[in-house]
């Protein structure tokens, strides 16, 4: 990364960990083979591949075999809801979940949309209520920890109502891996997580699931993963991945550290600034807030001229004219279209965000009458 650039899209992606880098370097030297061969080359890869599941089966609760390898979040969101007979979710989920229900619903799929306070922390309740209008072994999915606003929802109390109203909890951990304690999300029947949110290679995921019935396959073809995801699985980026899930064990205590500069950041534009989903829990690493009088996309794209990197919505949603539908659900179109994400990591330093601070203020000057 250029020394002159301040990256604060961590919520987009991360930039790949040294030790993440050696470790696929040595896997790409000797583990280069397809895991699916029985001879020596592959069972070196396989050898990579199933480390890397051992390590995800630790950290997720579950049974090795349980752990599915997937491209990223997305395709492990669509593994884990393609067979639902019901669904209970909000339009704060992930584009990966909402346009996965939109479609069932549109095959006639049941599908009821939970609806989302102006705090962005969706109430147990809600479920319940949206569940006793879904037949039996209906799915509720809620994510851990929102990508845009980083807003914790109530897990424990969504999934106690679930299995009471006799379906099971997906969740969308993406956000959360490295971030939150992995007791957070272990009342979950099943777990989208991804790579590259963690300092690993992009391209690579899983789907993780405990007391439930395999998932239905999105895709079709050979025997791997069970048969629930076929497709050669990349030893090299199973190395990556491991690599990334075992710096990401000091991960939570690292970005707690966080909250001191994001909340510095917060306290300079607390005057000119509507702080969306600020009232409750969330990520210490995430801002989420609306400049009255100013387009989050042209405050985006300012920054990015004086090498500030931040984004004004979800980053698989980026090139579209359409305000964040994360925070038109919580707060209006309006408050949306106003909406800038700040996202800091754990290289993040203060000298950054006092940069970055005065890089937004220049940038407010020239665009929001006195800001």
């Amino acid at each position: 990364m250029s020394r002159d650039l301040i990256y604060l899209d961590w919520n987009a992606t991360t930039p790949p960990h040294p030790a993440v880098l050696a470790a696929m370097a040595r896997a790409a030297e000797d583990s280069w083979g397809n895991p699916a061969s029985t001879h020596g080359v592959g069972r070196k890869a396989r050898a990579r591949v199933e480390d890397a599941r051992e390590k995800l089966a630790e950290i997720c609760a579950v049974h090795a075999r349980d752990v599915l390898f997937t491209s990223g979040g997305t395709e492990a969101n669509n593994l884990a809801l393609a067979g639902a007979v019901g669904l209970a979710l909000s339009r704060i989920e992930h584009p990966s979940v909402t346009r996965v229900a939109e479609q069932l619903e549109q095959r006639g799929v049941p599908v009821v949309w939970v609806g989302v306070p102006e705090t962005g922390r969706l109430e147990p309740e809600a479920y319940r209520e949206a569940l006793q209008r879904l037949p039996r072994g209906s799915i509720a999915v809620l994510m851990a920890a929102n990508h845009e606003t980083g807003v914790l929802q109530p897990l424990e109390r969504v999934a106690l109502v679930a299995h009471e109203m006799g379906a099971t909890l997906h969740v969308d951990a993406v956000q959360a891996l490295g971030k939150l304690a992995p007791e957070t999300w272990r009342f979950a029947d099943s777990l989208a997580v991804a790579a590259h949110k963690i300092r690993g290679p992009k391209g690579v995921g899983a789907l993780a699931f405990r007391g439930t019935k395999a998932p239905k396959p999105v895709l079709l073809g050979g025997s791997q993963e069970r048969g629930l995801r076929p497709g050669t699985v990349d030893p090299i980026a199973a190395a990556g991945f491991l690599a990334a899930l075992e710096q990401a064990e000091q991960g939570p205590d690292r970005y707690a550290a966080l909250a001191l500069l994001r909340d510095d950041f917060e306290r300079a534009f607390a005057s000119v600034a509507a702080l969306n989903g600020g009232q409750v829990a969330r990520l210490p690493h995430v801002s989420n807030v609306s400049f009255p009088g100013a387009s989050g996309d042209e405050v985006v794209a300012a920054l990015d001229l004086l090498g500030v990197c931040v984004s004004s919505g979800s980053a698989c949603s980026a090139g579209t004219t359409e305000p964040s539908t994360v925070i038109s659900a919580m707060l209006g179109r309006d408050r949306a279209r106003t909406a800038v994400r700040v996202s800091l990591g754990e290289a993040t330093t203060s000298d950054e965000i006092q940069a970055a601070k005065a890089a937004f203020r220049r940038v407010l000057d020239l665009i929001v009458d006195n800001p």
